[in-house]
């Protein structure tokens, strides 16, 4: 019954992605934007969103977070539609120069991001830049979609496919390995991790994912902090933030909620300049 079910999913997504390429880069994107902006604020996980906001930006009116949530979908349904066009997308870079090390000498480093923009730019922005950048990410439940998906993304890279990781021990063991060899990691920390640690976002206690304190710790490496900015369809910017300061501290559990902070102190920052590209329909905080 699975094997069914995972060929009719991967058929549905097939003949989404055959439209959108039909519709071309911007056609996809607005046709996409246009779809979830009016779709999703019906949808159950709309209340999830709604909650957030309301908790996170309470000095916003209700018809200011009403806004935010229509251009927080409509930023989703166009990432969506954008990801069989990864090769045509446009994208300007601000920040280069904290990136230049690393060009020059290789890693290990650790590039930290969030679901801001359109996130699927970063590994092929860096690839232009001259850094082949590994990703941790979470796979799709229908193996067939996940790799369909995965091979969207390869295409966006010339030459061999970039390293990806899925979520879990297996993952994580490739992935340490990756950048313990001089890799470039990158990984989106913005995702709730029920075993994590308690360190505010936005201004209230979120289960934090420590791994990428912790990595950054124990190799010592850099942590930069990048970006994708919205600037329309199918146009983006990488913006790339000064490495942070890795703490110095002889408890190394205070040192990783630390980091850890700093880290969720820069993607709040982040989500306040520009809200509506968050994905907030995600269960960020408790209940």
């Amino acid at each position: 019954m699975k094997t069914l079910q995972y060929a009719l999913e991967r058929a549905a997504v097939r003949l989404v992605l055959a439209l959108a390429r039909r519709l071309g880069p911007v056609g996809a994107s607005n046709l996409g934007g246009a779809l979830a902006r009016t779709i999703g604020p019906l949808l159950p996980v709309a209340r999830t969103a709604r909650a957030n906001l309301a908790l996170a930006l309470p000095e916003r009116s209700a018809a200011e977070r009403a806004r935010i949530l229509r251009g927080c979908f409509e930023n989703l349904g166009r990432t969506m539609a954008e990801l069989p066009h990864l090769p045509a997308l446009h994208w300007e870079v601000v920040g280069a120069e904290h990136l230049a090390p690393i060009v020059a000498r290789g890693g290990p480093a650790i590039m930290i991001s969030g679901h801001i923009g359109n996130w699927e730019v970063l590994p092929p922005a860096a690839a232009r830049l001259g850094i082949r950048l590994g990703s941790v990410y979470r796979a799709a439940d229908n193996p067939l979609v996940d790799a369909l998906v995965n091979g969207l993304r390869a295409r966006a890279v010339p030459g061999e496919p970039l390293p990806l990781f899925p979520k879990g021990a297996q993952g994580a063991r490739a992935a340490l390995k990756f950048l313990s060899g001089g890799g470039v990691l990158g990984l989106l920390a913005d995702q709730k991790m029920n075993d994590g640690i308690a360190v505010p976002l936005l201004g209230h206690t979120a289960m934090t994912a420590p791994a990428p304190a912790q990595l950054a710790l124990r190799f010592r490496c850099p942590v930069i902090p990048a970006r994708v900015q919205r600037l329309g369809p199918c146009r983006f910017r990488l913006v790339v933030d000064p490495p942070l300061p890795l703490p110095d501290l002889p408890d190394r559990q205070a040192a990783v909620r630390a980091l850890t902070l700093a880290i969720n102190d820069t993607l709040s920052r982040w989500i306040r300049e520009r809200p509506e590209e968050w994905l907030w329909p995600h269960r960020r905080w408790p209940r």
